[in-house]
């Protein structure tokens, strides 16, 4: 018997009965195939640049998790974790499975996890070849012909943009649906090109099950220094976790998910996910490289259809325009994808009302509530319908692939801050002299130079004041970064405003944290904006 009817067997357990399959194909056959296929253009520089309009960024309000005994219980039901029921899950997939009878479809095998200790088994099924692209480049790929043989995946993803479900039918809320059940370790993503649905899925299934083996999912990016000095980035799409862990003089971990072990921090997924618009080789130089490299995958971004030229700075189909790449073209990536236990942790804000400092350091109480609150600002595109930055609180910076309750993932947080002496910081990437539409962006160069005396210690030696409205021991003084930018109140020509913004911000604050009032301490819910 062939392979290829093997392969085509294989897939008999989840429905499809008659497939062409191509499976597990190297990156260059991949690419080749969807070049082939009209799936995307090759740009000058040799960057696969592919479509995913209309949807071009995730669909949060289009995902649901299975209603299951085994889980029903754990599950942080809300406006996050919608349940469906399980006889809608399996109507979707027979006519998902339906759908995709008689088509070409790309498999690709590989690992979430970089300590083979907990590491995952994902099998990703794909209408589109690109997605296998994207898989091979955002997880770590099965190279070796004896573990491709002997794969059992522990986790599957059916991916088929062209399906779509029937709302009536399958009780969505759209065709678009993007389905999770834990039972079958099954998920389902229909009606949607967008590739960060895959990514994203195999995340929130992690966020599932690490806990369970005493190891804490985080969404953050790290990089470790030449004294294996590891420092951890927490923060939403677009506050600058890519591009601040990427730094010349340290060595990136990973770019946006990892888990923390008690043996140390590891990299959950293989490559890169970066946003791409207005993306600059003199300010981001090493991410500018890698998305200039041959085999590069390109979502939404620009290209001239004659000479094949791309164009990051248009942002006409969207300004989350990305670029997935494995993390071996970051110039200095750490081989392995792991370190140890982390000294320093930066949470990012970007600030839209323009009124947080840029630095301050947290106590531990302080980073628990800074961490249940995931103050920052919704970038524009990263979500359907967001089309400019607005304030948020994503709990413990990642609530949209938090399946359990945030205090599960807070408590393991404070424990591991407590264990191993780590210093804490809160760093505003947002606007300065005034709210968004009035302000500007803070400087990424200064931004790295607040970075910089945090990770050598430097702000070590300096005094600090106490913020009177967000209750934040803030620096007096940082090398390299003008005095008065670290009172953003001094920074505004209206005072008078900013004490407004500053009260609204922090009434905000106070409001989305009582829902996290009765389950942390006094001292965690006193660590928080000063109202009186």
């Amino acid at each position: 018997m062939s392979s290829d009817v093997e392969h085509a067997r294989s897939l008999h357990a989840y429905g499809i009965r008659q497939a062409r399959v191509h499976w597990n194909l190297s990156r260059p056959a991949v690419y080749e195939r969807a070049v082939c296929r009209g799936e995307g253009l090759i740009s000058d520089t040799g960057q696969l640049v592919c479509r995913t309009a209309p949807h071009t960024g995730r669909s949060p309000h289009d995902k649901f998790i299975v209603r299951e005994p085994s889980s029903e219980e754990e599950i942080w039901w809300g406006e996050v974790n919608r349940p469906i029921e399980r006889d809608c899950f399996a109507a979707v997939r027979h006519a998902l499975a339906t759908a995709l009878e008689g088509k070409d479809l790309f498999v690709q095998d590989c690992y979430a996890g970089a300590d083979p200790r907990y590491r995952l088994r994902v099998r990703v099924i794909a209408e589109r070849a690109w997605h296998c692209l994207f898989a091979r480049h955002l997880f770590l790929p099965v190279l070796s012909q004896d573990e491709l043989a002997a794969f059992l995946p522990e986790l599957t993803i059916m991916a088929a943009p062209g399906f779509e479900a029937d709302p009536t039918l399958h009780r969505t809320r759209s065709g678009v649906c993007i389905l999770l059940s834990f039972d079958e370790r099954l998920v389902l993503i229909g009606g949607t090109n967008y590739a960060g649905e895959i990514k994203k899925a195999v995340f929130t299934v992690m966020n599932y099950l690490l806990p369970k083996q005493g190891v804490l999912p985080m969404h953050c990016s790290a990089n470790v220094g030449e004294h294996d000095d590891v420092a951890i980035f927490f923060g939403l799409s677009g506050t600058g976790k890519t591009t601040l862990s990427s730094d010349a003089d340290r060595h990136l971990i990973g770019d946006d998910e990892h888990a923390w072990s008690d043996e140390g921090i590891f990299n959950i997924e293989g490559g890169c996910y970066a946003k791409m618009i207005r993306l600059s080789a003199e300010a981001e130089p090493q991410i500018h490289r890698a998305t200039h490299r041959f085999g590069t995958l390109l979502e939404n971004v620009t290209i001239d259809l004659v000479t094949r030229t791309l164009d990051l700075d248009d942002d006409s189909t969207t300004e989350n325009t990305r670029g997935a790449y494995p993390l071996d073209y970051i110039d200095n990536a750490r081989s392995g994808g792991t370190a140890g236990h982390p000294r320093n942790i930066i949470m990012l804000a970007a600030d839209a009302f323009g009124v947080l400092p840029p630095v301050a350091r947290l106590t531990p109480e302080g980073a628990l509530y800074h961490f249940l609150s995931g103050y920052t600002a919704k970038v524009a595109g990263t979500e359907r319908g967001v089309t400019e930055p607005r304030a948020t609180f994503s709990t413990c910076f990642g609530a949209p692939f938090l399946p359990l309750r945030p205090e599960v993932y807070a408590r393991a947080l404070g424990e591991r801050i407590a264990r191993h002496s780590v210093r804490v910081w809160l760093v505003n990437t947002g606007w300065i002299g005034g709210s968004y539409g009035v302000g500007t962006r803070m400087s990424i160069g200064h931004t790295r130079a607040m970075l910089r005396a945090v990770l050598t210690g430097a702000l070590d030696e300096v005094s600090y004041e106490t913020d009177g409205i967000f209750n934040l021991a803030v620096p007096t003084q940082v090398p390299g970064v003008p005095g008065h930018i670290l009172k953003p109140r001094d920074t505004w020509p209206d005072q008078a405003a900013y004490d407004t913004q500053a009260t609204t911000l922090a009434r905000m604050f106070a409001e989305n944290f009582s829902a996290f009032a009765s389950s942390v301490s006094p001292a965690v819910a006193a660590a928080g904006p000063r109202l009186g």
